[in-house]
């Protein structure tokens, strides 16, 4: 029988810029006699930074109230804090809102921004973005976009829907669009659907295609060409394995414009670099709203440059 798992209380503590509150609850058999001691052991900050947050009364317990550092380690107590952000370049596209209802907002993503804090993006992500901008502390994220993709991404505005609005693209119950820009092949024989099987490791930057049942389909359409050897492609996934548009269009022969990772991982690019976006854009999200029955259809509006504007796009500065 599977245990229900049992919900995370609401946070003691505001949102700041649109970012939650950290959660820590201590184990049993934990480190440290005291919550100051397992802490200064289990997070990455220095001491003298967890002293200043005790001090400044920052870390609090559920009833939000300060915990004090000395207090007794106990398992199961949970104390909350928010983390010191990072240092993140500001992404100087737009954001836009394509559609907003009492369940939904639909956000139309630019290139190098993320759909939800991860990592080095916390601030700069589309989640904390859209809470503060709209008011929507409680807004999550229903599926993700990969940071280099632009385009559609639906979020829900109360977090008991979330479920109905995932169940949608778990069971592929969500039409989705993608167009990229990549090499022109006349030998390409083309519409034709890719079936491979993919697998990604844990710490692998990239996956790979490998023998066995086929995981992930790609049904890949030419839309357009033209003489400087150019290609626009429709992209319609049957499957959502991570990669998996990428990974098929570079087991073609022409690998999306931009990619740093497909055919060959490249060297990193500076913090702040937003040249050269990768080509590939979520252009399309059609389903049944399982909560109205509504029939929804959105369109992004972006454009890709390498298309649109190509000596732009590839110039150096």
């Amino acid at each position: 029988m599977r245990r229900r798992r049992t919900p995370t209380p609401p946070p003691p503590l505001p949102q700041r810029d649109g970012v939650d509150p950290v959660r820590v609850r201590l184990p049993a058999g934990g480190p440290g006699a005291t919550v100051r001691e397992h802490l200064v052991r289990r997070l990455s900050a220095p001491p003298a930074q967890l002293d200043a947050m005790f001090t400044a009364g920052e870390i609090v317990g559920a009833d939000g109230r300060p915990v004090p550092p000395d207090t007794p380690y106990a398992p199961g107590l949970t104390v909350w804090f928010h983390r010191d952000m990072p240092e993140e370049p500001p992404v100087p596209f737009p954001l836009h809102v394509v559609h907003q209802d009492d369940h939904l907002v639909v956000a139309d993503k630019p290139h190098f921004l993320a759909t939800t804090p991860r990592g080095s993006h916390v601030r700069q992500t589309a989640l904390a973005r859209l809470r503060h901008a709209l008011g929507l502390p409680h807004l999550t994220a229903a599926h993700r976009l990969d940071r280099l993709t632009a385009g559609l991404v639906l979020f829900t505005v109360r977090p008991e829907e979330r479920g109905a609005y995932q169940t949608l693209f778990r069971d592929r119950r969500v039409h989705k669009e993608y167009e990229a820009v990549a090499a022109y092949d006349p030998a390409l024989d083309l519409p034709r659907t890719v079936r491979s099987r993919i697998v990604k490791e844990r710490g692998e930057l990239t996956a790979r295609e490998v023998e066995g049942e086929p995981n992930a389909e790609t049904r890949v359409a030419l839309l357009a060409h033209r003489e400087d050897g150019l290609a626009r492609y429709r992209l319609v996934p049957g499957t959502g394995q991570t990669h998996q548009l990428r990974v098929h269009m570079t087991a073609l022969g022409v690998p999306i414009l931009g990619d740093p990772l497909y055919p060959e991982v490249t060297a990193p690019v500076p913090a702040g670099d937003f040249r050269r976006p990768l080509q590939l854009l979520a252009r399309e999200l059609a389903f049944t709203d399982p909560l109205t029955g509504a029939e929804h259809r959105f369109t992004s509006g972006r454009a890709l440059d390498a298309w649109t504007s190509y000596g732009t796009w590839a110039a150096d500065q």
